[in-house]
């Protein structure tokens, strides 16, 4: 009997060192793991730059325009009866959107080089693109690498929605009356990307994809404004539509201080 017990006690013994040497083995695989992952980038937002509000610096302009803009040609609707109600008294092509004073709307205005390879994290806010009225809205956009797009349509006919990406993957889809939004993202760096509707062939508005979050897009009196800011000199770029294709673009050293406000004025010649 005292044999049995204690082959009993010692067999209990073992079991229970085998299930604690089992319990610490795997928790300390689990750490090597959490380790690895770290060391393999499995947590690129720690590794990320962020945008310091209170001490950043702004840049602020204006686009405006020498000389008089080509006139918008009119767009020939009556193909489709719901873009043609849609616009009774006609539409326009939008290329050139210029108010009294010469001022430039949807010009993309960012900062292009003087980040030293920095690179933020994207929002969370999703950026909408609507097709209304058988166009874009908006016709000029920015988003950062990542970021959500939400694709809608308003219109009461089918439009396509086709990203002409050269760096980034281009996607190609149909999105019918009264579809859900479409939630799309780009991957890598790219200005611009050209966005068309293959059903309306007058359709078209363009994505400046970026890794900062240091661009913003002239409004109808061709203002911008840019903050938040780090301390740097800066190659702050202005595009335009008009300047796509042709290897073209307009640039502008600016040097700025923590807190500082510097004035970033642009010119577009008329093509």
């Amino acid at each position: 009997m005292n044999t049995s017990n204690t082959l009993r006690k010692l067999s209990y013994f073992l079991s229970l060192l085998l299930v604690v040497v089992l319990v610490s083995c795997g928790g300390k695989k689990k750490d090597e793991d959490d380790e690895s992952d770290t060391k393999d980038g499995a947590a690129p937002a720690a590794g990320m730059a962020t945008v310091d509000m209170a001490n950043g610096a702004t840049i602020m302009g204006a686009v405006k325009l020498d000389g008089k803009a080509p006139d918008n040609k009119a767009i020939k609707m009556e193909a489709d009866p719901v873009c043609k109600t849609a616009h009774p008294s006609g539409a326009m092509e939008d290329h050139w959107m210029v108010g009294a004073g010469n001022e430039v709307a949807n010009t993309f205005v960012y900062i292009k080089d003087g980040l030293g390879g920095k690179t933020y994290a994207a929002p969370t806010t999703v950026q909408k693109l609507d097709q209304h009225g058988c166009q874009y809205e908006p016709h000029v956009f920015g988003v950062m690498v990542g970021q959500k797009i939400s694709i809608v349509n308003s219109d009461q006919t089918l439009h396509n929605i086709h990203a002409h990406g050269e760096k980034n993957e281009q996607f190609n889809e149909g999105q019918p009356a009264g579809s859900s939004a479409k939630e799309r993202s780009m991957d890598k760096v790219e200005v611009m990307v050209p966005i068309k509707c293959d059903v309306h062939g007058w359709m078209n508005c363009y994505a400046g994809v970026l890794n900062h979050p240091f661009f913003a897009v002239t409004g109808k009196d061709g203002k911008f404004e840019i903050k938040g800011v780090p301390p740097g000199e800066y190659t702050v770029t202005a595009w335009h539509e008009t300047l796509d294709g042709k290897g073209e673009s307009i640039d502008m050293k600016v040097t700025v201080a923590a807190k500082d406000s510097k004035t970033a004025d642009f010119t577009l010649k008329a093509q």
